[in-house]
């Protein structure tokens, strides 16, 4: 499975949209620093999230 997702930072009142196979890795790379655009914005929080059976699908969602 494949996931679109947003975040948000209260700190930075910023969103960030992007794709992944393994989400709750993701969200964790993102809240640890891990990830160049998003590691001012500790923590992060999941606002939003869609399902995808291939990678393409959540591509196209999140463009």
């Amino acid at each position: 499975m494949f996931y679109t997702y947003i975040i948000y930072s209260e700190s930075k009142d910023r969103f960030y949209i992007d794709h992944t196979g393994n989400l709750q890795s993701r969200l964790e790379r993102h809240n640890s620093g891990g990830g160049k655009s998003t590691k001012t914005g500790v923590p992060w929080k999941l606002i939003y999230c869609k399902e995808y059976s291939n990678k393409s699908e959540a591509m196209k969602s999140e463009y």
